[in-house]
């Protein structure tokens, strides 16, 4: 189940990420497919250039999100949608603030601590920077991960061929 949400989880991200973008106000700097030249050369173990970085593809890219977000944040221990939002937040914000967010959610039913981690990240969001310039951007992502998260809360808890699932 868990490689099945990591797929699920990864093509949200991917499709929030996009592709290659080299934009000189993002102090993180040239990425492809939201991994930065930093990040790509740490997980390569080498320099690399950032043409390499360009050619990168979503398969080439999965395992790095796998150790480096996925694995790193916990993903693969929370129930669906929670997995997600806690991924997205990794990727986003730093595996540190996702671990800082999820732990801030506490207990309770999985869609009340997706909401709750939500409106925390819209939070520090506001608080950053560089809100001014990106921060539509980022209330938007945030919009549509929260969105798939509680569906996917929602689907994980609804029975399964017509019976109840404790």
């Amino acid at each position: 189940m868990s490689d099945d949400r990591f797929a699920a989880c990864l093509a949200q991200v991917l499709r929030q990420e996009g592709g290659f973008v080299d934009d000189p106000r993002d102090p993180g700097g040239a990425t492809n497919l939201g991994l930065t030249l930093a990040v790509y050369e740490a997980a390569l173990g080498r320099p690399a250039s950032t043409g390499e970085l360009k050619a990168l593809t979503p398969a080439g890219a999965a395992p790095i999100y796998r150790r480096l977000y996925w694995r790193a944040a916990g993903c693969e221990d929370l129930p669906a949608g929670l997995d997600l939002m806690a991924f997205d937040s990794a990727v986003n914000m730093g595996v540190g603030e996702a671990r800082r967010l999820l732990s801030a959610a506490g207990e309770g039913p999985v869609t009340q601590r997706i909401e709750r981690m939500s409106a925390a990240r819209a939070a520090r969001y506001r608080a950053l920077k560089g809100f001014g310039v990106f921060g539509a951007g980022w209330m938007h992502r945030l919009e549509q991960i929260t969105a798939r998260a509680l569906a996917d809360a929602a689907a994980a808890q609804a029975p399964q061929d017509g019976k109840d699932i404790a």
